[in-house]
């Protein structure tokens, strides 16, 4: 993470970018994605592409920019008053999509939605004990313990207008998982430069400009259409007909062709997700398996026999088109934190894999369940589909549950699976730490929310909570690289690779790619 600039100098360039010149003449702007948002509502999700979208619609009291630094958004300053408590400095002003006024009522109320029931927001701010409101614009943040990130914690920490959330039946976020809906599913109403004025689910959602945004804004857009599509041809093929300006989720084996488009640009780079595999580490016997009475997955050697199945850079080769970046732990070299060079990985070894499962109690393997999406990442079924073969060479038969994002996601949301493949990026705080405390700690009220498959080990733990507090940088590097030591030695996982980003766009469209693959809307610019 990159030090920040004193508060004093990030307001006077906030300051003079509001009195820069406007932008050029507005343009309609299309775009689409493989899968369609989840839900308007912005504490209902855990997904990262639902997250990025509404981050065009409602803000936090910070954010990261287009170069994953941090900067003000609803707080113009803060200073730490304590190891414990921080001070925020409300910005004035601010008003939401509905004409009220933002002020410090409603970051006590978002307070108090995101730690409700159908909440999954609540798992990104467990290090905060209390939020107080000091007067109209000003708030104190106090944490549990020492975090000096608290900062990147909080940049999806979306505020609501308490007023409107309590006359539209939004007072609770909507759980996902249950299916259950509020007035906040199908309509929005944030601070960000833009409003949602339409939303059919899976076919269209339109935006228009915040006229009241506080910022400046960068782009020229006076009307936004987000259209899900699914397809990847049709996706690919809509937008060389013209009927979208840009698809920020481009097929692999599409790239050759629009880069041999003089109609079409491409935006190319390495994106933080690691794609991997997750085991069922809890239950005694397995779901979707043909064993009965165990679990083999417990079995560390069955692990590494799995580990040792796949050959990575084949997959690399063959199904990434040789745009991926070999993953050989659970967290991107590419995130703060991250030590570098425990990303090397067990070689390929069918030969070893056999013998472990023989001494594991399986000579003849066995079969089980893997839910994967088919639209979520790049290339995820395909990948699937290929560690399948691998794992059939060692004797273990793979039943392919291959389904759309939104059954895939309460699939394993709600632990309906033996073996499944996510994706995780380190964000929203686009550092080591996010992956550690969501997706390896232990799950509990306000952390391992994305520990889907319940590993547990007590001296991670203990680590991951001292990288929470750790003052300096050194110190903590340390730490960091002490949990993801352990987590390595037990295979609790198994990384394959950080996925591409491919954007395409038509040509003299200025989207701002960054490598947290956020479609800032308010950068956008079309010619």
């Amino acid at each position: 993470m990159r030090p920040l600039a004193p508060m004093a100098l990030c307001a006077a360039l906030l300051a003079a970018g509001m009195a820069a010149a406007p932008p050029a003449a507005a343009k309609t702007f299309t775009w689409s994605y493989n899968a369609d948002v989840l839900t308007l509502d912005p504490h209902s999700s855990n997904n990262t592409f639902t997250n990025t979208f509404m981050g065009n619609v409602y803000e936090s009291l910070v954010r990261h920019n287009d170069r994953i630094e941090l900067e003000p958004a609803l707080a113009e300053s803060w200073e730490r008053t304590s190891p414990t408590v921080w001070r925020f400095n409300l910005r004035r002003g601010v008003v939401f999509h509905g004409g009220e006024t933002f002020d410090a009522d409603d970051v006590l109320f978002t307070w108090g939605r995101v730690n409700g029931p159908g909440s999954l927001a609540r798992g990104l701010l467990g290090a905060i004990k209390e939020i107080r409101k000091v007067d109209s614009h000003t708030i104190e943040i106090e944490t549990h313990r020492p975090f000096p990130i608290l900062l990147a914690s909080i940049t999806q920490f979306f505020m609501m207008d308490e007023g409107w959330s309590r006359a539209n039946n939004a007072q609770q976020a909507a759980n996902l998982s249950q299916q259950v809906e509020s007035g906040a599913t199908r309509t929005a109403n944030g601070t960000g430069p833009f409003r949602i004025t339409e939303r059919r689910p899976d076919e269209r959602t339109v935006l228009e400009p915040h006229a009241g945004w506080w910022d400046r804004p960068v782009h020229n857009l006076t009307r936004v259409n987000f259209q899900p599509i699914r397809s990847a041809a049709t996706r690919t093929a809509s937008l060389l007909s013209g009927a979208i300006d840009a698809s920020v989720e481009v097929p692999l084996q599409d790239v050759p062709r629009l880069l041999q488009d003089q109609r079409v640009q491409m935006v190319e780079g390495p994106e933080l997700r690691t794609i991997y595999l997750g085991f069922d580490h809890e239950r005694d016997e397995l779901l979707y398996s043909d064993v009965r009475g165990a679990n083999p997955l417990k079995d560390r050697r069955v692990r590494e026999a799995m580990y040792r199945a796949i050959d990575v850079n084949a997959l690399r080769r063959t199904v990434m088109r040789d745009k991926a970046w070999i993953a050989g732990m659970m967290v991107s070299p590419f995130l703060t934190g991250a030590p570098q060079d425990l990303n090397d990985r067990l070689p390929y070894d069918p030969e070893a894999s056999r013998r472990l499962l023989a001494e594991a109690g399986y000579p003849n393997g066995f079969s089980v369940g893997i839910v994967c999406p088919n639209d979520r990442y790049v290339n995820d079924e395909r990948i699937c589909q290929a560690v399948a073969a691998m794992f059939s060479r060692v004797g273990i038969r793979l039943q392919l549950q291959s389904e759309p994002t939104n059954i895939w996601s309460r699939r394993t949301a709600t632990r309906d699976f033996s073996l499944y493949m996510l994706g995780h990026a380190g964000l929203p705080l686009a550092d080591a730490y996010s992956t550690l405390n969501e997706v390896l700690r232990t799950n509990g009220p306000t952390t391992g929310g994305l520990n889907y498959g319940r590993w547990s080990n007590a001296q991670f733990d203990a680590l991951v909570a001292q990288v929470a507090e750790a003052a300096d940088e050194p110190t903590r590097r340390g730490l960091i690289r002490q949990a993801l030591e352990i987590e390595r030695a037990e295979i609790a996982h198994i990384p394959l690779f950080q996925q591409p980003i491919a954007w395409a766009s038509r040509r003299g469209i200025d989207l701002r790619q960054a490598p947290d693959n956020r479609l800032r809307l308010w950068l956008v610019k079309v010619d």
